[in-house]
């Protein structure tokens, strides 16, 4: 089965998560700049001029399309790179995907998915 995980993380874990994702194999990836909040409403600021609430945070969201028997290997490695302990570290979604249509090839499937030097050609 294929799945789609689609990740909000901060911006400065980028390049740790992508790292992180490269070394287990998983090459293809989306991101996308978004803006954002989650349970906490944003983060109340003190400056000069008293107090503000920012209640939409520039958030990184990642969307990865993969084999369903690698999700958890992708979503451990984003957990553990994208992690500091802090509130807003992010959220991980995992949804089912019906089918993958390579457009240059009419590959369907998992065939669709698989680059060369991939989590799926390692093995």
């Amino acid at each position: 089965m294929i799945k789609k995980i689609e990740a909000f993380i901060r911006p400065e874990k980028l390049n740790d998560v992508k790292g992180a994702l490269y070394k287990t194999g998983i090459l293809g990836m989306n991101v996308v700049e978004v803006r954002g909040h989650g349970r906490a409403g944003g983060i109340t600021l003190t400056g000069r001029s008293g107090t503000y609430k920012v209640d939409l945070l520039s958030r990184i969201q990642l969307n990865i399309v993969l084999s369903g028997r690698h999700v958890q290997e992708a979503v451990d490695a984003i957990r553990s790179a994208a992690y500091t302990g802090q509130t807003g570290d992010g959220i991980i979604f995992v949804y089912p995907v019906e089918d993958v249509v390579r457009i240059r090839t009419n590959e369907r499937g998992n065939e669709a998915l698989m680059y060369e030097g991939d989590i799926d050609d390692r093995r």
